[in-house]
């Protein structure tokens, strides 16, 4: 039997002293030789094996049982390692689902097409046919019998010890990301297991998934500046959606009492680790529902999707544990504030002139008409936030700076809502809505003032989704979580690029 034969440097490592330019240049050579043989990219080879399946199937097998069992397979992806030794040579295939060891030799090809497969590259895409066995090493691998080469790469993957290491290359290229990384590639299999597994969960609750617009008339559900765009068949100004809150609400009037939506929004605002311009959002609502049942809601669709993406409730994150089995904490904005700093007290945290004081202290100015709601929150913001690493939801939020949630009965200065925060960032936003129509309408009435004073994140107010809370939107509870956050949480990663595909970045050069 052969022996695992160890890994090599890729071909950019070997060729380091030549110019890319020439490396491509050498590729482009062979692929028009390929063109003049007929033979160039190729679209009749059918894979009927992936690797991680394989490895699945037979890695239990004792290879003398694999030997004679002679299991034929079919398999293709991109050659990432190449060995050639004399007659006989040793290559890595990589697919979607992980890599497969190839064992190809001269005898069982034949001369012309092992000639060939000399001189494939490093980033090539090849299908291969051949029988499964194992190395003296036990390394399960494809005793090739038959190879193409289905599409020639003809630029040099980046050199395998230092791989592609500028993270903005990264961003840039997240195609070549994907290829050279398995962390990527593993950190948006669990993105696509943390999407399946909540709609899975909203489903089996009786949820039903909708679509609403992402051009709107009038931006609303959200402060946040929109993006503009304008309509040329209709002659008029549109906004991509900041949020679907307001359409979402409508479905609830028209009877459709439990629904959800997996979104994108759209907010032209800055660019950080946690922001990105263009972001996805889980939204639901369901009638005859509060706040306080949201809360309880959330926490167990963390837990149930924390299971099916990592099989465990408990991760970790920068360093520090987090275990989602446990009861989030609970607690208001001035209770926050105060556990953090208890040299504030609740009088001072109640008083005007000193919050004032503090924020200009902290560099940020109180404008003349902020409530004491408003400057808390701020002060919170400034202060407390970014401390909240455990789970903890924040309840009690001002009226003032919650122009959708329903006001609590016992003290109308304050809503029945909460935002949950983990590891210092926020990752939910939920609400008893409001839905007496003439408070919205006052609440609407306000955000225009404020539009007009110069705050371009304000709210409009918008006419029609009065009209329809005036056909009655029952009791209704709604909630938005962060799809970003929420995974920037699961996997361990620092910023909000690293869990999108192709985020935002200024042009090159």
């Amino acid at each position: 039997m052969i022996e695992k034969e160890r890994e090599f440097p890729s071909e950019a490592a070997d060729k380091a002293c030549v110019d890319g330019r020439e490396i491509t240049e050498e590729r482009r050579a062979k692929l028009a030789a390929l063109r003049e043989t007929g033979g160039a990219f190729p679209n009749d080879f059918r894979r009927g094996h992936l690797a991680d399946a394989l490895h699945r199937q037979y890695r239990e097998q004792a290879a003398d049982v694999l030997e004679s069992a002679a299991h034929p397979v079919s398999v293709a992806g991109r050659m990432m390692l190449k060995r050639v030794m004399g007659k006989a040579s040793f290559a890595t295939l990589q697919d979607m689902s992980g890599r497969i060891q190839l064992y190809v030799t001269r005898d069982a090809i034949g001369a012309e097409a092992y000639d060939a497969f000399r001189h494939y590259d490093l980033g090539d895409i090849l299908g291969a046919e051949g029988i499964v066995f194992k190395t003296r090493s036990g390394e399960l691998s494809v005793r090739v019998t038959r190879m193409r080469l289905l599409t020639k790469s003809l630029r040099p993957l980046p050199e395998k010890f230092h791989g592609l290491a500028d993270q903005e290359q990264r961003y840039r290229q997240r195609h070549l990301d994907l290829v050279m990384n398995e962390n990527t590639r593993r950190i948006f299999a669990i993105r696509a297991r943390v999407i399946q597994s909540i709609r899975d969960f909203l489903v089996v609750r009786g949820y039903l998934e909708v679509e609403t617009p992402m051009m709107h008339p009038i931006p609303g559900g959200a402060a946040a500046r929109p993006f503009v765009t304008h309509h040329n068949a209709l002659d008029m100004q549109l906004y991509l959606r900041v949020a679907p809150e307001l359409y979402l609400k409508r479905l609830v009037v028209g009877g459709m009492e439990k629904v959800f939506e997996i979104n994108r929004n759209f907010r032209n605002e800055g660019i950080s680790t946690r922001h990105n311009p263009e972001f996805t959002m889980l939204e639901f609502y369901e009638a005859y529902q509060d706040h306080a049942y949201l809360m309880d809601f959330t926490e167990a669709l963390l837990r149930e999707v924390a299971i099916s993406a990592l099989g465990s409730t408990r991760l970790a994150y920068q360093g520090r544990e987090i275990d989602l089995a446990r009861p989030f904490a609970r607690l208001s904005v001035v209770q926050a504030i105060r556990q953090f700093h208890p040299d504030c007290t609740d009088a001072q945290l109640g008083d005007r002139a000193f919050l004032s004081d503090r924020l200009r202290l902290l560099g940020t100015t109180a404008d003349a008409g902020d409530g004491i709601g408003t400057l808390q929150l701020a002060l919170f913001d400034a202060t407390t936030e970014h401390l909240l690493f455990d789970p903890t939801f924040i309840v009690d939020y001002p009226a003032e700076v919650s122009p959708l949630a329903r006001r609590n009965d016992a003290r109308p200065e304050i809503t029945d809502r909460f935002e949950l925060y983990i590891a210092g960032r926020e990752i939910a936003n939920g609400f008893s809505e409001l839905n007496d129509p003439d408070d919205q309408a006052d609440r609407f009435r306000e955000q225009a003032r404020a539009r007009d004073a110069g705050d371009a994140e304000a709210m409009h107010y918008d006419a029609d989704y009065i009209r329809a809370l005036q056909y009655g939107l029952p009791p209704t509870a709604g909630e938005g979580i962060g799809i970003d956050r929420l995974v920037m949480l699961l996997t361990d990663s620092p910023s909000i690029r690293d869990v999108i595909l192709f985020p935002q970045l200024r042009p090159e050069g």
